[in-house]
């Protein structure tokens, strides 16, 4: 039998079923229909169409206009799904002073401190990431991008911990310029928060704009916002699909999917905490992926009434309930099995919640970040722990990592040979090129020989 208990929002799953399996191998996959009043918002967007238009057409339609109507096109759309009104797309600086008077003083100092901490990890970070070399030579250099773009997600909410984590990584690895874009709430500003958060990350400029058409004028320019070399910043459906057209005209980070959090517990661990730590991520999203696999029934058990009381208190109850109705506790015969089981999910966010977790961490092969231990929630990692909670969604922390300041450099290499090297490199490969038939390539290397 799947499941062991089904009167808990936690569907609890016995290791090797097919509900365990699934949820593992990740083949309940995400709802892509959407809603119809949303389709029908999509089709009146675009009143020539014949037939339903899918999302993706939808964005593809916005990128082009924006790509060919600059500001204007960026300023209609905008207010049409935002419905904001406002007359400049480039935030004021008059507005920005405004923000930091309007948000209380302990969410000043709350995103300053935030700031200053996230900035000096990145710091240590940027010590460990590649320098520039020559060397016989031959070499490279390590530079920073030039100008990036920042989406600001959210719109009426605010959430300046995305706007902090993922602009600071780029003013340590040095880009020269940074601007951010963000849907304005009804009456035309950006959320102060956001602003103060942007200001104290570093952002030079701040634009008015929102899904996909910011990143279109990020990809592209306009006349006012002028075009990025590469964008980062989550964000919903269409952000997300954006992402995916305009990928080759521009840089983008990543493709990042609704949060996922897997917990892995023992007998020695507070079922409380487990079950504090798997709401906290389901809070976000309907389509977020909690987790918990534990090496005891009883656990599992204790863990699913902790989530049916402690979601009462939450505000926003009815996502987390549904979130957590697409996870599950597995359990398992031991911690060894529950790792196998965690590096075939690849998670997003990994907490160990066991006596000795310095033990696992060696066998643990894909996540993006790992919480060792009852002091480190996984919620300070959004907020002040030190590295970006930007990281890798969907299972692709198989082959990705979190944002870093590795993600704001580029690497030039370098050929500076002297004609002792030429005369020693030249020959084998003037041979290659003849025996791929590229004459001219030979001829290059020949007539250099010859001088």
């Amino acid at each position: 039998m799947a499941e062991i208990n089904t009167s808990m929002l936690l569907r609890i799953l016995e290791d090797g079923s097919a509900e365990a399996n699934r949820l593992i191998r990740r083949e309940i996959g995400l709802d892509a229909s959407i809603s119809g009043a949303m389709q029908t918002s999509l089709n009146n967007t675009w009143p020539d169409r014949t037939e339903d238009i899918s999302p993706s057409s939808h964005v593809g339609r916005i990128i082009s206009e924006v790509k060919s109507g600059g500001d204007q096109a960026l300023q209609r759309f905008t207010k049409l799904f935002d419905g904001s009104e406002y007359g400049e797309t480039e935030v004021s600086e008059e507005e920005i002073v405004e923000a930091f008077k309007t948000i209380p003083i302990d969410d000043l100092e709350a995103i300053q401190f935030t700031v200053a901490r996230i900035k000096k990890y990145h710091e240590d970070q940027l010590k460990h990431g590649p320098q520039s070399f020559m060397k016989r030579s031959m070499g490279w250099s390590v530079r920073p991008l030039t100008r990036v773009g920042i989406y600001m997600t959210g719109g009426e909410a605010a959430l300046p911990s995305s706007v902090i984590h993922s602009a600071v990584p780029a003013v340590v690895a040095g880009v020269k310029e940074l601007v951010g874009f963000s849907a304005p709430m009804k009456n035309g500003k950006i959320n102060p928060h956001k602003l103060v958060a942007a200001r104290l990350s570093g952002i030079d400029k701040v634009y008015r704009g929102s899904g996909a058409q910011a990143l279109a004028a990020m990809a592209y320019g306009t006349e006012v916002s002028g075009r990025v070399d590469k964008i980062f910043g989550p964000g919903g459906l269409f952000v997300t699909l954006a992402k995916k057209q305009l990928f080759g005209d521009v840089g983008i980070d990543s493709i990042y999917g609704p949060t996922e959090t897997l917990v892995i517990a023992d007998q020695s661990a507070s079922p409380s905490l487990a079950a504090a730590d798997l709401l906290a991520q389901a809070e976000h999203d309907v389509l977020a992926t909690p987790i918990l696999l534990c090496d005891s029934s009883e656990f599992a058990e204790r863990t699913a009434e902790y989530v049916n009381e402690q979601v009462m208190s939450l505000e926003r109850r009815e996502i987390a309930e549904a979130a957590i109705s697409r996870g599950g506790a597995i359990v398992v015969e031991n911690l060894s099995r529950a790792v196998d089981l965690s590096n075939a999910f690849a998670p997003e966010h990994l907490c160990l919640l066991v006596r000795a977790p310095e033990e696992l961490i060696e066998s643990i092969t894909n996540c993006g970040g790992i919480f060792v231990g009852e002091s480190s929630p996984e919620v300070l990692g959004d907020y002040t722990a030190g590295p970006s909670h930007v990281m890798p969604t969907g299972g692709s922390a198989r082959w990705a990592s979190p944002l870093s300041v590795l993600d704001f450099l580029k690497i030039t290499s370098i050929v500076a040979l002297d004609d002792d090297e030429l005369l020693r490199l030249g020959p084998d490969a003037a041979i290659l090129a003849r025996a791929e038939g590229l004459t001219g390539h030979a001829l290059s290397i020949e007539r250099r020989l010859q001088r």
